[in-house]
């Protein structure tokens, strides 16, 4: 295998990576990140098939922050990250929010919160509804399962022996087990596992651990066939544009060490660079609104009005603060411990409402300027994971380093809005619940109940993005969609995308859990299994 000098493995001299890169691997994967992982490894794995891995960031080996559950947040504006902003509205207070993104090997599940969440049965079969056959629930749980290794192990809805080991939190703190206790005393129902197809109720959530470490797929799927000779893993790799010979996709250009590089793709080039730089990658290359591309003087490929449109986010509100009345326990885990997905209308089919137990203040800036938050602070985090907003990814020059306009949209949808005012008085329904009594000497943020305009003004303030973005190259069959169910670029050959950015609607729990599945997905599409 050749890697560069840092992806963790012996360096080649630069007159060998030249040499490797004058001839056409059979498949060429942009971004090794989540889902860009997994497949190098199945491609490696399963076929005979010679694999280019290329990389934006660095290795994660040997890096605490990258490795330690308790350490990720560390990761966050770090040389690890790619620190993305989106654009101020009036629906979040005019406030510039931002959106870390990973850009190192294993990309944002090296340097996430570690949270395995699968989502809900309806999320999967909402997209095959939608008209993308394959992707219903039942037909993509086992994806889920081949890639698990369930601390419980194997069962008709959990999978072991696979590469990523999950386990339950552990040993937990007692924000943690607050909320677990503060839960049942509402009313909820306890979830021993909360990846089961109807999650409703509260417990330890599932974390993507081994031995204590993280288990992300780069350490899980890549390094394990890092040095097969059919591998090639550069990283500092940053592309520029994809090559075509008519509509056929053929390989790429990159910049390396400040030289422009040329590679070829005999089979396919799979994107693997996420819900923000796919589709800026796409439109880069010609692909994507006629109207866009024309603007900035980019010769149309193939015109295709979806790209970089359909952009989703979780929201979760940083501010639900309380003191405690005593220093407690060293944090642990992964700073969180406990969640629960509850409705925030009795009436809906699925919880909308992810929350999480938070040990240490997580606050806005803008919170934090308002109330004093004391060190001895803990939180409870109401997160709306069925988002009817809907914003979109915008080039503002030609340049493939050049500024972005990235809008979300948060609370543009009065759906958004009145889903999370109701979060926000369940989360101090919860905070009022004896567990949390115990706990607590005072109410920092806020101080107390408030009036429906005073929570709109806080939900404003308060709102922050999860860092989950989805959606902006929506796989289906309508004139908006970018990918069909195969996965494959709409009119166009020996181009697939396998990211999150397939996702058509974003699932309600976190997306680092799907984009493995859709990793493996796309693995089966092309090794079988």
């Amino acid at each position: 295998m050749s890697v560069s000098p840092t992806s963790g493995g012996e360096p080649r001299r630069e007159a060998e990576h030249r040499e490797v890169l004058a001839r056409s691997f059979d498949y060429v994967i942009v971004g090794g990140g989540t889902a860009g992982c997994v497949l190098a490894r199945r491609l490696v794995e399963g076929t005979d098939a010679t694999v280019l891995l290329l990389e934006a960031g660095g290795s994660d080996e040997g890096v605490a922050s990258l490795s330690d559950p308790l350490r990720w947040i560390e990761n966050i504006g770090s040389p690890y990250a790619q620190n993305y902003f989106y654009e101020p509205s009036p629906h979040v207070a005019h406030r510039s929010i931002l959106l870390s993104r990973g850009r190192v090997l294993g990309g944002s599940g090296s340097t996430n919160a570690l949270i395995w969440a699968r989502g809900n049965r309806a999320d999967y079969d909402g997209w095959a509804e939608a008209g993308n056959a394959g992707w219903d629930y039942d037909s993509v749980l086992p994806l889920f399962k081949k890639s698990e290794d369930w601390e419980d192990g194997a069962s008709e809805l959990r999978g072991a022996g696979g590469p990523i080991r999950v386990e339950r939190a552990r040993n937990l703190h007692p924000v943690a087990a607050a909320l677990i206790d503060a839960g049942g005393s509402y009313g909820m129902p306890y979830l021993d596992d909360v990846n089961v197809p109807h999650p409703e109720g509260v417990g330890p959530i599932n974390m993507n651990v081994r031995a204590g470490a993280r288990c992300g797929t780069s350490r899980a799927y890549l390094r394990p066939v890092m040095h097969d000779e059919r591998l090639t893993v550069l990283t500092g790799a940053q592309v520029l544009s994809l090559t075509f010979s008519g509509t056929r996709c053929t390989g790429l250009e990159f910049l390396r060490e400040g030289e422009r590089r040329s590679v070829g793709a005999s089979r396919e080039v799979i994107l693997c660079a996420g819900a923000i730089d796919t589709p800026r990658l796409l439109m880069l290359s010609g692909i994507g609104p006629a109207e866009e591309l024309e603007r900035l003087g980019i010769p149309v490929v193939a015109a295709l009005p979806g790209v970089g449109q359909n952009l989703q986010e979780h929201i979760i509100v940083a501010g639900l603060c309380f003191e405690a009345k005593q220093s407690l326990m060293p944090l642990n885990n992964n700073l969180v411990g406990s969640t629960f997905h509850w409705k925030s209308r009795s009436e809906l089919r699925v919880p909308d409402l992810m929350f999480v137990s938070v040990q240490i203040p997580y606050v806005s800036a803008e919170l934090g300027a308002r109330y004093p938050i004391p060190a001895n602070t803990f939180c409870i985090a109401p997160g709306l994971v069925r988002v009817q907003s809907r914003g979109y990814v915008r080039m503002k020059t030609a340049r493939h380093d050049g500024p972005l306009e990235i809008q979300p949209n948060l609370l543009s949808e009065q759906a958004d809005v009145d889903a999370l005012l109701m979060g926000l008085e369940l989360g101090l329904d919860i905070a009022s619940q004896p567990a949390f009594r115990e706990l607590t000497r005072s109410w920092v943020a806020p101080t107390k109940r408030m009036s429906r305009e005073e929570s709109v003004a806080f939900l404003r303030q308060a709102c922050s993005p999860y860092f989950h973005p989805v959606g902006t190259c929506a796989m289906g069959s309508g004139e908006d969609a970018v990918v069909d169910a195969r996965l494959r670029v709409h009119g166009l050959e020996g181009l697939r995308i396998s990211d999150a950015s397939i996702m058509p609607t974003i699932p309600s729990a976190g997306t680092h859990a799907p984009s493995v599945m859709i990793g493996e997905f796309a693995s089966r599409l092309l090794v079988g299994g």
